[in-house]
């Protein structure tokens, strides 16, 4: 697969950035400019019930940037093939910081105040690491996946566990090398 498109318009895959429940992320290129392609995808997924992904993708990015997050822009989504193009966002994960232990306490509170907009809005995002990419600085939630807020699924409760070299870290680590 050299290239994909969104509603016609083709981009140059450079190289895939990673697989989620939802669907895999490509870093694409029109020549001019960096993009993530995001094509969704069908895979079963044990713990998490999907209902229209492209469908929720769309309205959940709606619901985080009307909450104020730091996120990529959405530039196009090419529904008949379940495609969103998104700003590329360039810089390290939050979990290669983990691993590599340049995470920093600034970065830690960075998250805190995503919290401090998104949990009186009644919303949770999926804290996992390699959702975040540091930039100048400035963390970024780079998925749109959100959730009603549930206290067993917010940031204190389970993300905080993936911000370091926990037991949880260490044995996700492990597992998925």
């Amino acid at each position: 697969m050299d290239t994909m498109s969104v509603n016609g318009k083709d981009f140059t895959v450079i190289k895939l950035l990673g697989k989620g429940k939802g669907g895999y992320s490509y870093l694409v290129s029109d020549g001019e400019h960096n993009y993530v392609l995001k094509q969704i995808h069908h895979e079963p997924c044990s713990y998490y019930t999907f209902g229209n992904k492209i469908q929720s993708e769309l309205n959940d990015y709606e619901r985080l940037k009307n909450a104020g997050l730091r996120l990529p822009k959405l530039i196009d989504c090419d529904v008949e093939n379940e495609r969103i193009l998104k700003d590329y966002i360039d810089g390290k994960t939050a979990y290669e910081l983990v691993l590599q232990n340049e995470m920093k306490p600034e970065y830690i509170e960075q998250i805190r105040e995503m919290c401090r907009l998104l949990n009186p809005k009644g919303i949770n995002i999926d804290y996992f690491p390699t959702n975040f990419i540091l930039n100048n600085g400035l963390l970024w939630y780079i998925d749109y996946e959100c959730n009603d807020y549930m206290e067993e699924w917010n940031f204190e409760n389970w993300g905080i566990k993936y911000w370091s070299k926990t037991k949880e870290f260490c044995e996700y680590h492990e597992n998925n090398k």
